[in-house]
């Protein structure tokens, strides 16, 4: 069998796995990069935040992306029946990037993909991992190529990014359930026709069906558009007797005022795809010689975007952490990665679940509108969870729920 040795073995191409191996090969880290499949690729994730962008230009992959002339996302608009709620991220409380972009997620990774090859690193498509072991902290992985190449890669550490792959966690048990209830969500994507000029056509939306259920809306810059439904599992699921996506889907688009005109009978550009319970969480996040980064270890709901926001973060924080280890300099994993990430997790966490109770809504939507609470609240949005500054980030487990309790009791005593 074919043996090879590398610093870093990076399992998935995705934007962590990326942002990870082009950071540690700009440092002089000699680095492995296995992907299962090939690219370019469908996967959900289109709508981006700007934290991401901090981590893109970190890892000297911004410029590669910025040429491909992605739709720019400068905020996101909320609708609830007549009731319109626009954050935009130049009024965001604290500093970070202003904008980001909404993308085709298969020209999005396939571009960083390139890119990363472009630089000089060993990237492998449709070579899926079969086995992993450990001796101490050095790892020993069996891969297998699409011609059914066997080969063994020795590596000094080992960062998965695999995704919904979820390669470590499976060989390794580290699954555990998501402390968020069961969502799934059904999307395809739409040759947008009647789509307005200017930023009506062209802002991401979410348009709340009913308190759990909302439907995403993301313009790209080609002219088509992301649409997907996302809800309690049993609702998506009753959407159609048949369980048909394609049926399901429709029937979802048929409950907004707000779309129904713009995306009734238009064609769908490929059969709808369904994730089902697509909620994740792992025992732990790293271990000897490993790291989890991105959906690997963590996703929580597509809500607020934040998905390859953690991604990146944790990719890039795996990849610093794994370089000064290497320069015999001591890391505590624990706090210096796993807490620092469950302190964002735990932040977007009490968003979703307060997006679901309502709360969060609330406070969306409350009028006239309060700019010193927007702007933080925006911040969130915008993916600086780890500012302590900001009071909805430093007291997030109860300041929304005590504000949406205070603005019911206000709206119960005022005068009709």
């Amino acid at each position: 069998m074919i043996k090879e040795f590398v610093d870093v073995l990076v399992i998935g191409a995705g934007p962590s796995g990326c942002v990870s191996a082009s950071y540690l090969h700009k440092n002089n880290v000699k680095i492995k990069v296995v992907e299962k499949t090939k690219f370019p690729r469908l996967v959900v994730g289109e709508s981006l935040i700007p934290r991401v962008m901090d981590h893109f230009a970190e890892a000297e992959l911004f410029e590669s992306l910025d040429a491909m002339n992605f739709e720019k996302k400068l905020g996101a608009r909320f609708i609830r029946g007549e009731e319109i709620c626009v954050f935009d991220f130049s009024k965001k409380f604290g500093e970070g990037w202003d904008w980001t972009w909404q993308v085709p997620r298969a020209d999005f990774d396939n571009t960083m993909a390139q890119e990363v090859i472009r630089k000089g690193i060993d990237l492998e498509f449709e070579t899926e991992v079969l086995e992993v072991s450990f001796e101490g902290k050095k790892s020993k992985t069996i891969v297998k190529d699409k011609d059914g190449n066997l080969k063994e890669i020795h590596a000094n550490f080992i960062i998965d990014s695999s995704g919904y792959g979820r390669v470590l966690p499976r060989l390794l048990d580290l699954d555990t359930p998501s402390q968020l209830d069961p969502h799934s969500s059904i999307f395809t994507h739409v040759k947008d026709i009647n789509r307005e000029e200017g930023e009506e056509g062209t802002q991401i939306s979410f348009d709340i069906l009913e308190t759990e259920v909302w439907l995403w809306v993301i313009p790209f810059s080609n002219g088509n558009t992301s649409l997907g439904v996302v809800g309690p599992t049993d609702f998506i699921n009753s959407l159609s007797e048949n369980k048909d996506n394609a049926e399901a889907l429709r029937n979802a688009i048929q409950k907004s005022d707000y779309y129904i005109k713009r995306f009734k009978g238009t064609e769908f550009l490929f059969e709808p795809v369904k994730l089902e319970n697509y909620s994740r969480a792992v025992k732990r996040m790293y271990g000897d010689g490993f790291a989890l980064t991105g959906n690997s270890s963590e996703f929580l709901d597509p809500v607020f975007s934040s998905g390859v926001a953690f991604a990146t973060e944790s990719g890039m924080l795996a990849a610093k952490l794994y370089l000064k280890e290497s320069q015999g300099i001591e890391v505590d994993w624990e706090v210096e990665f796993t807490e620092y990430m469950k302190k964002g997790i735990a932040v977007f966490t009490t968003y979703v679940k307060e997006w679901y109770t309502g709360n969060l809504q609330t406070l969306f939507f409350h009028q006239p509108e309060n700019p010193e609470v927007k702007e933080k609240i925006c911040s969130v949005l915008a993916g600086y969870v780890w500012n302590e500054e900001n009071p909805f980030v430093k007291k997030h487990d109860h300041v929304i729920a005590n504000m949406a309790y205070l603005l019911n009791m206000q709206k119960e005593q005022s005068p009709e």
